[in-house]
């Protein structure tokens, strides 16, 4: 059996630990930007699995793509006060909840520990972690267009245009 050595220049050994915890979304995304993730159409420049552009497509569109250390970081210390679990805190890290509906189920018995202070702690993650990104109206949304006609319905016909007028 033949082994090949690949001598690397020196600074160009990275070692990471296996399994080394648990990581927000912005740490997973900055690990597949790392290592050559793009929103390249050809995804042949990259040396990167085709699950791994999945999960790259799905958190450039998430909250993480706006996030950086830093915002991670002053949000941790800021929601130190709380006595979150590391868990919860990932939640919420990852979700961005802007509402008491949607953190309510990040933080176990969140009215009990957490009482008034729910508003003050969505103020805090709205003010520090930066919004997603916008995503565009899908098929399922509602919108109403310079006729009055909503997207998704049909328009009405010269039978039907005569009775109302009728």
């Amino acid at each position: 059996m033949k082994m090949a050595v690949v001598f690397l220049p020196v600074g160009m050994f990275c070692r990471k630990k296996a399994n080394a915890g648990v990581l927000t979304n912005f740490e997973v995304l900055d690990f597949l930007r790392s290592r050559g993730a793009a929103k390249d159409p050809t995804r042949v420049i990259a040396l990167i699995a085709a699950s791994e552009f999945k999960v790259y497509d799905y958190l450039v569109e998430s909250a993480a793509c706006n996030q950086t250390r830093e915002h991670i970081n002053e949000f941790l210390k800021k929601c130190q006060k709380y006595d979150l679990a590391k868990a919860e805190i990932l939640n919420i890290i990852n979700v961005r909840p802007s509402s008491p509906v949607e953190i309510d189920p990040i933080i176990e018995e969140c009215e009990k520990r957490i009482g008034d202070g729910i508003e003050e702690l969505i103020e805090l993650v709205e003010t520090v972690l930066p919004a997603p990104p916008i995503q565009p109206n899908t098929e399922d949304e509602v919108v109403a267009d310079d006729e009055g006609i909503v997207e998704g319905e049909q328009p009405p016909t010269a039978t039907e245009e005569m009775e109302k007028e009728n």
